[in-house]
């Protein structure tokens, strides 16, 4: 990790520059193949299954079968976990519900908006180097709440077409019952554009690699919406000299994990803790099955000293981390100068990896700078707001004039007429 002390705020945007990818030619590769899975459907599904998975596929989708065989597959302690989780992530996601008021703005004319679920949705689930079925948990179980009538997932299987049991058995669990083994952009094509075995959905969610963002970058352009935008994941964390530098490093490494294009960043008013946090990513990093991977995510990875916390929260804010954690004395006031970030963990006993998986917030969060204008999926995301309202005679009676002003003033007759045919009827009656 680089290490940068007490720079100039001239310095800031530099310093806070993430790792950029020249996607020019990404672009064009990954649109040839949502342009051959819009026009060839399955076979070209099956294609590049083929191609970039080492897979044949006779059958897309997940059979019941299989559902039964990765039940009784999974660990038991494995199964728990996972309920426990779900349980967790149910009662957070439900008391997001809204109910619909009805506003009187002036008498006669009454205003509501009504929360309708997504029809259709897709969800991506990677299947490669981590088989994340944490994912379902998060948007599965928000999809259900709000009562999205129909719900596509879809993840990669490995060479002999099996997907992973924890991937089924957490579907099966939140309730989803169509499940195709196909990643990749292919998979994003399919659920866009539909084929002959897969849904074309209206929205679709999830995290993958470059090429799988590239994808829903592109489909969002043709129309079909997507979650968010995002880019590689990264942690941020404010410590002080209450730390635990142990903790730190875990929670540094536990993003770098991620994938070599993640970051993380380290901002602290305490030099005398950084050494040691630096010591503890040594000792830690060595012990991970992931450490290359978490090795190449360091070199893009930074920590800067700042002269004290009102500095640190300014240029966090300036960062806007997917994820921020807050080790500090006085964690929650800290946490009031919070404008920029996905999600937040306050103090000590607070890691990253508890929102990940089993707190009851959701892991899926803007990244790549995106937190100062996105939030993370919530209920919110998987339905629309319409509006209504209903004007009784004197309702128009009583606005009817400033409508009627306004409209002629934007030089919108046929607006003001609209009004006005009914002001007359009205009046005549």
């Amino acid at each position: 990790m680089q290490f940068f002390k007490y720079p100039e705020r001239s310095q800031w945007p530099e310093l806070l520059q993430r790792p950029v990818l020249d996607t020019t030619a990404l672009e064009t590769s990954v649109g040839n193949i949502l342009a051959a899975v819009k026009q060839e459907g399955d076979a070209a599904v099956r294609s590049y299954a083929q191609q970039f998975d080492k897979v044949t596929l006779d059958a897309l989708e997940v059979s019941q079968a299989e559902f039964a065989k990765a039940t009784a597959a999974l660990d038991a302690a494995l199964k728990k976990a996972i309920l426990q989780a779900k349980h967790n992530i149910e009662v957070f996601h439900k008391a997001q519900q809204e109910h619909s008021k009805i506003i009187e703005t002036m008498p006669g004319v009454q205003c509501w908006r009504k929360p309708v679920a997504i029809e259709k949705v897709g969800l991506y689930i990677p299947g490669g180097s981590a088989p994340l079925f944490s994912t379902i948990l998060m948007l599965g179980i928000p999809a259900m709440i709000a009562g999205c009538r129909e719900i596509v997932l879809c993840t990669p299987s490995n060479a002999a077409g099996e997907v992973h049991p924890a991937i089924l058995f957490a579907a099966q669990e939140v309730g989803i019952e169509r499940v195709f083994k196909i990643g990749g952009v292919q998979a994003i094509g399919a659920m866009a554009y539909g084929t002959e075995s897969i849904p074309r959905v209206h929205k679709i969610f999830g995290p993958g690699n470059q090429y799988v963002t590239c994808a829903k970058q592109l489909v969002n352009k043709s129309g079909v919406a997507i979650d968010m935008p995002a880019g590689p994941s990264e942690v941020a964390v404010l410590a002080d000299e209450t730390c635990v530098p142990a903790f730190v490093a875990a929670d540094l490494l536990s993003q770098a994990e991620h994938g070599p294009d993640s970051q993380v960043l380290l901002v602290t008013t305490a030099a005398e803790i950084i050494a040691e946090v630096q010591k503890e990513v040594d000792a830690q990093l060595a012990q991970l099955p992931r450490k290359d991977i978490a090795a190449r995510a360091l070199e893009n990875s930074r920590i800067i000293l700042v002269k004290d916390t009102t500095e640190a929260m300014e240029l966090l804010n300036a960062y806007a981390p997917e994820h921020l954690i807050v080790a500090c004395k006085d964690d929650i006031a800290v946490a009031d100068a919070v404008i920029n970030a996905g999600s937040v963990f306050l103090g000590n006993y607070s890691p990253e990896s508890a929102g990940d998986y089993a707190s009851g917030t959701n892991h899926t969060l803007p990244t790549n700078g995106y937190a100062t204008a996105y939030s993370g999926v919530s209920l919110d995301s998987f339905v629309k707001k319409i509006t209504f309202q209903r004007l009784t005679r004197e309702g128009l009676q009583q606005i009817g004039a400033t409508i009627e002003t306004m409209a002629a003033a934007e030089g919108l007759d046929a607006h003001k007429n609209a009004v006005t045919v009914r002001l007359k009827q009205a009046a005549q009656s």
